[in-house]
């Protein structure tokens, strides 16, 4: 197993595509030396009524909504989610959002990941004239109500998806609540964006709000993406973070999630945290603030990005751990059991992995259905249920074989 001290590791970064699965990686540095990321479904119709599939067309229930038992006592119920991501364009066509509960009603698939939030701003229309200021210029969803009617009637559970703290839009209206440079100008990445600064209480607000608005719209569990920092480039000016306060970046990350948190469970609803895969192997905390033991005590469910094609040859002693994609997650996700239990975090399905639905550039083999059923025995070997695939452009055609057609517990159990 390699060892770096201290490293530049090679990942994805993140856009609403990117941090997951965009083909140009991008450096993250980490402060540790350890070296371990169709059925015909019930259309909504213009009106924003939902048009019910006769009943002899619909497939059987499956428990959908089961929860797991074991573990201790949560504040919430711990569903077994297998779920599918939704980007912003394709939750906005009716086409689209018909052929995924379609491939819902007849699988095991049992929840969408939806981008309501997103580096292009908000994906529906809010009634919050505050939060409006921030919603960007780019298309919505015309009726959300009517879309989430649709995912009710057929017990698909909706998953909020929220950019955090890559966020341009919100950036341009709020300049006082940026990263800076050492000359209190506006910092900006490779990209010549600027991101919002993690350590703001009036950004937490704002972002806690939204989740809030959509769990009343709706939604059923709220998930946090970009919970990080900025890589700090050495090419680049020296990241300012005004508020900080001498306070840590992983400490002001697990800040904002453990407000979000105690918000959103007092609604009844889940609070979750995307997370760079390699944060469940490495010892310490990431140079964009990522570490296990401040992240996951405070969310109801950890997500990382477990990619094989983001991690190095030799991770984990694998010579091309894209071409391993069972034993790069049985390895990072049995860690990242192992890291929970000395939290004394035993919730049944507290760790809810990020799958590889992609292939990545011209890095061989081309994934197809046999590394989804790879992906997900690994999961199953490490101790969970649950999983989520990721597909940049919400395309899951190739992948279809992969799926049970019904929700059944696969997990090894100690």
């Amino acid at each position: 197993m390699r060892r770096l001290i201290p490293a530049v590791l090679l990942l994805a970064s993140c856009s609403t595509n990117a941090e997951h699965a965009d083909a140009a990686a991008t450096p993250v540095t980490r402060t540790d030396s350890t070296a371990t990321r169709v059925a015909s479904a019930a259309p909504v119709s213009p009106a924003g009524k939902t048009t019910p599939t006769p009943t002899k067309q619909q497939p059987p229930r499956r428990a959908k909504t089961a929860t797991v038992s074991g573990g201790q006592v949560d504040p919430l119920p711990s569903p077994v989610v297998r779920a599918l991501y939704v980007n912003r364009w394709v939750a906005q066509s009716r086409k689209r959002m018909q052929k995924l509960v379609a491939i819902a009603d007849s699988t095991e698939i049992n929840a969408l990941v939806i981008d309501m939030k997103d580096e292009f701003g908000l994906n529906y229309k809010t009634a919050n004239l505050d939060f409006a200021k921030n919603a960007g210029t780019s298309n919505k969803v015309m009726n959300l109500a009517a879309l989430l009617d649709t995912l009710k009637a057929h017990d698909i559970l909706p998953i909020a998806r929220l950019v955090v703290f890559k966020d341009s839009v919100t950036a341009r209206v709020h300049p006082d609540w940026t990263i800076r440079r050492t000359d209190n100008s506006v910092w900006r990445d490779k990209h010549g964006l600027a991101w919002v600064n993690p350590y703001h209480h009036e950004l937490w607000e704002y972002n806690i709000g939204v989740a809030e608005e959509l769990v009343k719209l709706g939604f059923k569990e709220i998930q946090f993406d970009y919970i990080r920092f900025p890589e700090p480039y050495p090419s680049l000016p020296k990241q300012v973070f005004p508020d900080a306060n001498g306070m840590s970046k992983p400490d002001a990350l697990a800040g904002y999630l453990k407000n979000a948190k105690e918000r959103l469970n007092k609604l009844g609803v889940r609070s979750t945290a995307d997370i760079f895969g390699l944060v469940t192997t490495v010892g310490g905390p990431l140079e964009v603030g990522q570490h296990w033991e401040k992240i996951s005590p405070h969310v109801d469910v950890v997500l990382p990005m477990v990619y094989p094609s983001h991690y190095h040859k030799g991770d984990f002693g694998i010579p091309y751990p894209n071409a391993e994609p069972y034993k790069v997650i049985l390895t990072a996700i049995a860690r990242a059991r192992e890291r929970d239990k000395k939290l004394g975090i035993s919730s049944a399905e507290h760790v809810r992995p990020w799958l590889q639905a992609f292939s990545l550039g011209k890095m061989k083999p081309a994934y197809g259905a046999e590394h989804i059923e790879a992906q997900k025995k690994a999961v199953y070997d490490a101790g969970y249920d649950g999983w989520v695939l990721w597909s940049p452009g919400s395309a899951y055609d190739i992948f279809l074989p992969a799926l049970e057609k019904k929700l059944t517990s696969r997990k090894k159990t100690d």
